[in-house]
């Protein structure tokens, strides 16, 4: 098998060796543990799984500075933003530990045996339960909060699903070390072997997304690595789900009044939303549509002059650097887009990109220019009038967002405009920037195809979802029932006999 390389994106130089590509029979063995823990993963009730994301959270905070250390050294994403993440993953560990003690989440109903119009009903008592086993596959992103610890894993051991993820190969060190860090602290804390596996290499995750112990996958990336996992789960005789999220534009508006109240505010803050990170956000603004006219001049000569201060920014990979510079000379190159500003230049070191502000018409607006750069690169759209603006969104692929920013008290454009962007994004965002993603109850991190393919994403506390299916138990004994379907049990909130009743 191969050796996994851990390569500095500073340098472009591999640093260590990881380990060997997982083998067919490894893949073989982690599916099979995963499988045999299923069982008992989901004894351990809600309590017992509200603790164990306690204990993964406090073990990933009590190895901090390593971990830290060696994601900034895969990544080059910098101490700052890494430990920011590594906080994020820990309290969305902690926040499903709530969503499991609330209960909410098993849709809990009952209703008793009784007569109705349409003649008598048998006693039915619905909630949802486990998948089973599920794949992951690691972002290269986000090291520490979509790939091994993260949103698909915490919320699928939430489910009660053992999790094996698929290292990236952007960083590998990172993968291995969050890996035994959480796969001792599951151990610790009473979880059954197999709750955590991990395969590295591009053929490991192949094999397992085929095998038929994985119900589920989650994966974020590219669409285009999204279509080959799902043609190999079509391949399955039981196709499972697949829950992508894979390619976002997220277009912005500056609306003509925000443009003359602050429009060089404007002009720098989306710039620094487009290059945070390098580009490689998911919810990067990749399209920024600008009124015609001297306050949208303002707009884009304040963007102009930041994309110039930028210096190089280090990329995650080659094959990211690589694909970078192609698609942005090819941008370049369209016929009605001219370059407007560029950063600093890159040097020859490592995988850097030199950041690039293009621009194009909404009279003209070439569809190569809608669609994802992943990487410092933003187009501004110079659209007149509302009649130019709403005929360019018609034209944009959907996205995970799509923002307004407008002026003080405006309201009939944002509305107009929100009523448009809604079938195109799952999140929609006001005189703010897309860039973040906050952990809560009412996150959303999808949207329609090709953003996701998906209702509940990796996001949010609804990421639960994607993991449970129902169940009903009709004329059930009570001794056979879950507790959380026994009669006297009050402890979460059940639609009983149609009503919706409070915990008490």
């Amino acid at each position: 098998m191969t050796d996994v390389r851990s390569v500095d994106p500073r340098t472009g130089e591999a640093v260590e060796t990881v380990g060997r590509e997982t083998s067919p029979e490894e893949v073989l063995a982690r599916c099979e543990a995963a499988l045999a823990a299923a069982t008992a993963l989901d004894a351990l009730g809600r309590a017992g799984r509200a603790a164990l994301l306690h204990a993964l959270a406090a073990a990933l905070e009590a190895r901090r500075e390593g971990v830290v250390a060696t994601a900034d050294r895969e990544t080059a994403l910098g101490p700052t933003r890494l430990n920011g993440e590594l906080t994020r993953t820990t309290y969305q560990l902690r926040l499903f530990a709530e969503v499991l003690t609330d209960g909410g989440y098993l849709e809990a109903a009952i209703d008793h045996p009784g007569d109705t119009p349409m003649g008598p009903r048998p006693d039915l008592r619905r909630m949802l339960v486990p998948l089973g086993p599920v794949a992951v596959f690691g972002a290269s992103n986000f090291p520490l909060a979509f790939s091994v610890p993260g949103g698909d894993t915490a919320s699928a051991l939430a489910a009660g699903c053992p999790v094996v993820v698929k290292a990236h190969g952007s960083h590998p060190a990172t993968s291995q070390l969050c890996f035994e860090i959480l796969r001792d602290a599951a151990s610790s804390a009473g979880a059954p072997e197999g709750t955590l596996g991990l395969v590295h290499g591009v053929a490991a995750g192949a094999d397992l997304v085929a095998h038929p112990a994985i119900r589920a996958v989650g994966f974020t990336g590219s669409a285009a690595g999204g279509r080959a996992l799902l043609r190999i789960i079509e391949q399955r005789p039981d196709p499972v789900p697949f829950f992508g999220e894979l390619s976002s534009l997220n277009p912005i508006v500056v609306t003509p009044a925000a443009a003359e109240e602050r429009g060089e505010s404007i002009g720098r803050e989306v710039v620094g939303s487009a290059t945070l990170g390098g580009g490689q956000f998911c919810t990067k603004p990749g399209l920024v549509l600008v009124p015609a006219g001297t306050d949208g001049d303002v707009v884009v000569e304040a963007m102009a002059t930041a994309v110039r201060e930028t210096g190089p920014q280090v990329l995650l990979n080659a094959g990211i650097a690589d694909s970078f510079g192609r698609i942005a000379r090819e941008l370049a190159a369209v016929p009605g887009v001219e370059e407007l500003a560029r950063g600093a230049a890159a040097d020859t070191a490592g995988f850097a990109a030199t950041p690039l502000l293009l621009a194009t018409s909404a009279r003209r607006l070439p569809e190569r220019v809608t669609e994802e750069c992943f990487g410092p690169l933003t187009v501004v759209v110079r659209y007149e009038g509302e009649g130019e603006l709403f005929a360019a969104l018609e034209g944009l692929p959907s996205s995970l967002t799509a923002s307004v920013l407008r002026g003080r008290e405006e309201t009939e454009l944002p509305l107009a405009l929100a009523r448009r962007l809604r079938p195109l994004a799952g999140r929609l965002v006001f005189d703010a920037y897309p860039t973040g993603v906050a952990v809560s109850w009412a996150q959303h991190h999808g949207g329609p195809w090709p953003s996701t393919n998906s209702q509940h994403t990796s996001v949010g506390t609804t990421a639960i979802r994607r993991f449970l299916r129902p169940v009903t138990w009709q004329n059930a004994p009570a001794d056979v029932l879950p507790a959380e379907l026994a009669d006297d049990f009050t402890a979460i909130p059940r639609r009983v006999d149609g009503v919706l009743e409070p915990p008490r």
